[in-house]
């Protein structure tokens, strides 16, 4: 049983690379503290397919190439000369879900402390996307983090977000 928790939501996670490495990172920072926190990332997306395949976490080598060596030893196993796998251990810390982000509510019980919506908005109108950004906001604890593409922008004069760094938002305290 965790005494504390930290939500993080990928959504529009594709094919997992994002969420696999986020509960990467939170599992070294953590260390042996963790078994006290709830970290679990939850990972969104409308695609079935892609769902599908964030689940399974197998990627090509290649993909995996990049990650640091400790990642590749602790959280990666290597199914054949080409493929790697996601450890169990691992795909236990990350949630997938099918989830639409046109969807007109946001049904969480709890809100977020850091949302990653990295390149997905690229694909929506000014207004869209500045509806979404709302509903972010409003499921995002005080003092939150958005973090967005670095190919994406906020228009600062039409966000409540505060601007930290390019494609770094936060919700004001």
């Amino acid at each position: 049983m965790s005494d504390h928790d930290l939500r993080i939501w990928s959504a529009g996670c594709s094919s997992g690379e994002e969420p696999y490495t986020l509960a990467m990172i939170i599992d070294k920072y953590f260390g042996q503290a963790k078994k006290f926190w709830d970290t679990k990332v939850l990972a969104t997306d409308i695609s079935d397919e892609m769902l599908i395949k964030a689940r399974k976490g197998l990627y090509k080598e290649e993909q995996v190439a990049s990650l640091p060596n400790d990642f590749r030893l602790n959280y990666v196993k290597k199914i054949d000369r080409n493929c790697d796998m996601i450890t169990d251990r691992l795909k236990e810390e990350v949630i997938f879900r099918k989830f639409n982000l046109m969807s007109n509510s946001f049904p969480f019980k709890k809100k977020f402390h850091v949302i990653f919506c990295r390149n997905v908005m690229i694909y929506f109108d000014n207004k869209t996307k500045m509806e979404l950004v709302d509903k972010f906001y409003e499921c995002m604890e005080p003092g939150g983090t958005l973090f967005i593409g670095h190919s994406e922008s906020l228009v600062r004069e039409q966000t409540r977000f505060k601007y930290v760094l390019p494609a770094i938002y936060r919700k004001a305290e």
